[in-house]
């Protein structure tokens, strides 16, 4: 069997070489098997790395498969993460060009910003809305570098969580926001009502995923950042888009968001 650094250094190689063609490769789980989760976030970690020595910047994180749904379709018990990087970020009504994704998703989610820093282990949901400086109405976009959306959690995870871009709306500061768990989501595409969904379905509470997120990141030594974004996990589920479409999601008491594939 291939020793572990180097499946680690041919699976971070894949995937940059599958975003830089948009050309998607099968699954990793697959072609390098032995692939575990640590491997996978040391994958991960490999690239961003990379990103971030050609100028990139660490803006925040995102969580994904904070969903009782998406837990069960990949058999997992808890979430996982990924990176916000600036070169991720798009101007709320902007468009972006459908080309430079695989297959794009689209996913509403409340956006956090930090007032202060967040260290595990330890934290609360408590403390996550005590030191959340605002909050807005967000749609990341997500792209799997594997084929068909293929994925198992190690592919996922190694694939920076799937994610791709991020849209934020107008910021609500924290002593104007409604209870989170109970706000709402509307998601249309082309101006089609697509899914539904609350705050709720993120681990009960948004703010719930963003204290996982925090006390998972002291295990690999770092923590959450004053300024930085964070992603908490879908509110509905995340339909495919394309060139001529433009997604647009709607939240009670948080206003609404949107973006345009060209």
């Amino acid at each position: 069997m291939t020793p572990p650094g180097r499946r680690r250094a041919e699976a971070a190689r894949l995937l940059r070489e599958a975003e830089r063609r948009t050309t998607p490769i099968e699954p990793l789980s697959t072609t390098l098997p032995g692939l575990g989760l640590a491997d996978a976030y040391a994958v991960q970690q490999d690239n961003i790395s990379h990103r971030l020595a050609t100028g990139a910047t660490v803006i925040g994180h995102k969580v994904g498969l904070t969903s009782a749904a998406m837990q069960r379709l990949l058999g997992v018990h808890e979430p996982d993460f990924g990176h916000l990087l600036d070169d991720m970020l798009h101007r709320d009504g902007g468009t972006v060009r459908a080309a430079r994704y695989c297959a794009p998703r689209v996913e509403p989610e409340i956006c956090f910003r930090l007032a202060r820093p967040l260290r595990g282990p330890g934290v609360t949901t408590r403390d996550v809305l005590a030191a959340t400086e605002a909050v807005a109405p967000a749609l990341e976009i997500v792209d799997s570098r594997i084929r068909d959306w293929r994925i198992t959690l190690v592919d996922t995870v190694a694939d920076n969580a799937s994610s791709a871009g991020l849209i934020c709306g107008s910021w609500t500061p924290m002593e104007y926001a409604p209870e989170l768990a109970a706000v709402t989501s509307d998601l249309y595409v082309n101006g089609d009502h697509v899914a539904s969904g609350s705050g709720k379905e993120v681990l009960g509470h948004p703010a719930a995923a963003v204290a996982w997120l925090a006390n998972t990141l002291a295990a690999f030594d770092t923590g959450l950042d004053a300024g930085h974004v964070i992603l908490p996990g879908a509110l509905t589920t995340a339909p495919l888009v394309g060139a001529g479409q433009k997604a647009e999601a709607r939240f009670s008491a948080l206003g609404s968001v949107s973006v345009s594939f060209v």
